[in-house]
């Protein structure tokens, strides 16, 4: 894998540089032929194996330790449990102190491979949690309504009681209470107009 590094040195924002490595991080999965592995890696390297192990994750993100004293935790930890290629990939990143952002750098890698794929992230907010069988429902309805593949994500929030909330790039689909309580209100107003309408036309014609 090529060294990202030199192309974020200047550059302070976590998830750009994070964005940086995923791709050299993707490219050289690709050149294995172990993408989706490399990328399932990284996410449980993440999710399940810091967890476990916090100790590890403090001297990571440590700017006490050096870089060779992480790689080598690394190395220790990790080695037959990852493929070749994630095991690199987790060392480029202690040789230039960046476990400090594992974590950014593993959504970075799976955004990345949605946009290769032509997948859209969609992040589905909801009042309540959903079974999967539900989840995939209104995935496969949302996907169909706007014409794309999509890589969902859900969130709870009690705040939208009995709503659904979409956001897929920087466009937000609203079906929420809110969104229900305004169409009401609109209903309302039009009726109400209509009321109006028709006394008008009835004491004209008396």
């Amino acid at each position: 894998m090529a060294d990202a590094d030199s192309q974020t040195v200047f550059n302070p924002s976590a998830d750009r540089i994070a964005r940086v490595y995923a791709q050299a991080i993707l490219d050289a999965a690709d050149a294995a032929g172990c993408r989706a592995e490399v990328i399932d890696e990284i996410g449980r390297f993440v999710r399940d194996v810091l967890p476990s192990v916090p100790r590890a994750a403090a001297v990571f993100a440590s700017p006490r330790v050096s870089a060779e004293q992480k790689e080598a935790v690394v190395i220790r930890v990790m080695s037959g449990r990852l493929r070749p290629t994630t095991l690199h990939a987790l060392c480029i990143l202690a040789r230039h102190d960046r476990l400090g952002i594992v974590a950014e750098v593993a959504a970075a890698t799976r955004l990345l491979d949605d946009e290769r794929a032509g997948r859209r992230q969609a992040t589905f907010t909801t009042a309540m949690a959903l079974a999967s069988g539900e989840q995939e429902r209104i995935v496969a309805e949302v996907a169909e309504l706007v014409g794309s593949t999509l890589a969902p994500s859900f969130v709870v929030n009690p705040d939208i009681i009995g709503g659904l909330v979409v956001r897929i790039g920087d466009t937000v689909y609203d079906q929420s209470i809110a969104t229900g309580l305004s169409r009401l209100a609109g209903n309302l107003h039009r009726r109400t107009i209509h009321e109006i309408q028709y006394g008008r036309d009835r004491l004209t014609s008396a």
